[in-house]
């Protein structure tokens, strides 16, 4: 079997899910084109631990982890199973890297894996396992993260990282959802695309300090740093898979580590 590929997509807003944009048409298009994978291995921006986790449950929960949306995204549920011995195997490799693992029972599956994943696979018949990010830790942490699980690609895992390219929450009140990308967003997105088109790994653990206007693009670090797992876990250069924003302020890059 040759390796599953280890993907990074932006997801946006928990309409997602409903919302008439490109990336939801790009999402549920790209279930289909990929290889099956026996497991998706789902690094969420909105788990954000000390240390990694996993969810490790045999049927994890769908988590609605946001308010004041439309009453239909609370009535959704994406009931796919778990995985507890994927769980046990990822946090044996994390361990063997030096780095704590704990694998958590009772995790569900955040709107961060959830809606994406009901676009990608809307029959919900690929088990998932959720692992966590540490936002607190660095870029390079993350980086080692991704090298840790890449294993896993060779065994039937689909490695997903699920954040956003740009994410200046704030901004996203000022704009309309289907308005072109302002400058700043714009500037730091293509200045990413160039560097994981590259596999310039030392830029992008140092984003902070060479990609434009990142801290505005990125007031904290829990939506990028998803992108370093999967690019751990990629390894060298990428493909781009989807452009486009959404709100003007939010790229939806999504990235392929082949």
């Amino acid at each position: 079997m040759s390796a599953l590929p280890s993907i990074f997509v932006s997801h946006g807003a928990p309409t997602l899910v409903v919302d008439r944009v490109p990336t939801r048409d790009f999402l549920l298009g790209l279930g289909p084109k990929l290889p099956r994978p026996r497991a998706v291995l789902c690094v969420s921006a909105h788990w954000d631990t000390e240390a990694p986790r996993l969810t490790g449950g045999p049927q994890p929960s769908t988590m609605y982890d946001f308010y004041g949306f439309p009453d239909e995204l609370y009535e959704m549920t994406y009931p796919a199973p778990g995985d507890p011995a994927l769980a046990e195997r990822a946090a044996g490799l994390i361990r063997a890297a030096g780095m704590r693992a704990d694998v958590d029972g009772r995790r569900g599956l955040d709107h961060g894996a959830w809606v994406p994943l009901k676009l990608m696979w809307p029959q919900a018949d690929v088990p998932v396992v959720q692992l966590s990010v540490q936002s607190r830790l660095s870029p390079e942490h993350h980086l080692a993260l991704g090298r840790a699980i890449a294993p896993l690609r060779d065994e039937g895992v689909l490695i997903l990282a699920s954040g956003n390219a740009t994410h200046n929450l704030r901004d996203v009140f000022n704009h309309d959802i289907l308005e072109g990308p302002t400058p700043y967003a714009k500037d730091f997105a293509d200045w990413l695309t160039g560097r994981v088109l590259a596999g310039d790994e030392p830029a992008l653990a140092n984003y902070l300090a060479r990609g434009p206007e990142a801290r505005r693009n990125h007031p904290s670090p829990d939506h990028y740093v998803p992108l370093l797992v999967a690019a751990g876990a990629g390894g060298g250069k990428a493909e781009i898979l989807h452009d486009g924003y959404t709100y003007g302020v939010l790229s939806m890059a999504a990235y392929a580590w082949n």
